[in-house]
């Protein structure tokens, strides 16, 4: 098998998702562990971090071995060896670096939201398309272990026809104003003028969560909440928070499954993980956690009493059954970046796309227009 080095431009990876996600555990583990198969090609990835501040890019280089990395974008576009671009910078500037990399003849792929307007997400996506270039979006949470393992019972039939799915899904992000409870997040997640917001966030994961898993959305219902006002930024400076820090939603699907989905910073967590959603059909019935998944059939399900005189006999956790490993997941951000090399270097199919992307960026809007309206909204179809 012949074997090729294939440039990888990552741009903006200083940042924690960037960083721990694609650059360690997808990019440099591909690497590392030799590659991957690309039809008759052995791929081993050749990454060159870009970024603004050469001290950040130079020590992330260092502390990783990534032995390219340069503040000179536009050389790096114009190597002919350096075949992907990737970006994972604010929000707010992912399409200019998208257009200078597709006009460069790049294949793109970047971090969600793909753009801070649907109409911005939906023509990056018809430019990349008529360049001809491949390009992708981020979709991890498909290819968590919880969310395979949900898929497998579906595949089975084991929920006879599904009714609904609850999704909860946040934790508590400390303020900053505590001595001992420093931020856990970057202070711009709380400013909408730099991209920041519960809504454009999360709803562009619960649309492709949702149109895979469950039927294609076509009706949205949002309220929207800046629970808390203020927050410390990194530099200790108070500042007012502009963006949204919580959501509660509800969607229809073309399957009439009904969908709903509580987004918070601002929860504090009793339940089996930072994401679950319960999925209930006509047979059985699943709590789907990040790695995690609990089933409940239709034959082991108790039969409950009303009687708030007394503490229930019955312990509702008993008669779930836990899903068993029984294969072992990859990390979730290398599978789809295997999937889109694969694409790159082998045509192999990939469908989600910049034009996918877009989907979720619509649904942001929308739910922000149902917040605004207080109404339902209609989702259109986007082929």
């Amino acid at each position: 098998m012949k074997s090729k080095k294939l440039g990888i431009i990552l741009n903006g990876v200083t940042g924690r998702m960037g960083t721990n996600q694609h650059l360690v555990r997808s990019i440099l583990a591909i690497r590392d562990q030799g590659g991957v198969v690309c039809g008759d090609t052995l791929v081993i990835p050749d990454p060159i971090l870009t970024g603004r501040n050469e001290d950040k890019i130079r020590a992330l280089a260092a502390k990783h071995g990534v032995e390219r990395f340069t503040t000179d974008l536009d050389t790096a576009l114009a190597d002919p060896h350096n075949e992907i671009f990737f970006d994972a910078s604010g929000t707010p500037y992912r399409i200019g670096f998208l257009e200078k990399a597709i006009a460069a003849g790049k294949h793109v792929y970047c971090e969600k939201p793909t753009a801070v307007s649907f109409d911005e997400a939906l023509r990056i996506a018809e430019v990349a398309e008529k360049a001809g270039v491949k390009n992708g979006a981020v979709q991890d949470k498909l290819w968590l272990p919880g969310l395979r393992k949900f898929q497998l019972l579906k595949e089975q039939g084991f929920f006879g026809k599904i009714l609904s799915v609850r999704g909860e899904f946040g934790y508590w992000v400390f303020t900053g104003e505590h001595q001992g409870q420093p931020i856990q997040r970057p202070s711009w997640n709380y400013r909408s003028e730099d991209g920041g917001g519960m809504i454009v966030d999360m709803h562009c994961h619960w649309r492709y969560v949702i149109d895979n898993l469950f039927g294609n959305v076509t009706r949205v219902f949002c309220k929207a909440a800046t629970h808390i006002e203020h927050r410390v930024d990194e530099s200790g400076q108070p500042f007012k928070c502009t963006a949204d820090d919580s959501a509660y939603a509800l969607f229809e699907t073309d399957s009439g499954i009904i969908c709903q989905f509580n987004s918070s910073w601002n929860v504090r967590v009793r339940r089996d993980d930072l994401l679950t959603m319960q999925v209930d059909g006509t047979e059985g019935s699943a709590v789907v956690g990040l790695r995690k998944c609990w089933a409940q059939h239709q034959s082991t399900t108790p039969r409950p009493v009303w009687n708030p005189d007394i503490d229930s006999p019955i312990n509702y956790y008993d008669r779930w059954v836990e899903v068993p490993d029984q294969l072992a997941f990859d990390n979730a951000f290398k599978i789809q970046w295997e999937l889109f090399l694969k694409h790159v270097v082998n045509d192999e199919p990939f469908r989600w796309t910049l034009r996918e992307g877009a989907k979720g960026v619509q649904l942001a809007e929308l739910s922000w227009k149902s917040h605004e309206t207080g109404g339902w909204v209609d989702v259109p179809v986007l082929d």
